[in-house]
């Protein structure tokens, strides 16, 4: 799978999470693959169950992809996940074998207020 191809499929991956398409949305993963939340301590191994955890999440949830950068086997996209509204700031990293996703590591990020000390030098993002 070439890096054109990836994207395309990391674009129906997203695009699936948003529109809760379960199927399509895994259809990017390995049969073995791994999902990893380091901020709670939680693995889960096999397309299945990583799948499976997914739907039974109880909050309406909306995915916004703000960019997505990668090569090769790497590739990491930037995305505000909304649960019943309250953006959290998130990053994925996957990591694909043979076309497939074999690892992915998902960070998350609660916003937060502008720090004054800062306000001379900042601009809004909007």
């Amino acid at each position: 799978m070439d890096e054109h191809e990836i994207r395309q499929a990391l674009d129906r991956h997203w695009a699936a999470s948003d529109a809760n398409d379960f199927d399509v949305e895994h259809a990017i993963y390995r049969e073995d693959a791994v999902l990893e939340y380091p901020q709670s301590g939680e693995r889960i191994r096999g397309r299945h169950n990583i799948q499976a955890s997914r739907v039974a999440q109880p909050n309406a949830k909306r995915f916004r992809v703000r960019r997505i950068v990668g090569t090769g086997d790497l590739w990491v996209t930037e995305f505000i996940l909304a649960y019943d509204g309250r953006p959290t700031y998130s990053v994925s990293v996957m990591e694909f074998l043979d076309g497939k996703v074999a690892r992915e590591t998902q960070y998350f990020a609660d916003a937060f207020e502008p720090g004054p000390s800062r306000a001379a030098w900042v601009e809004p993002m909007g």
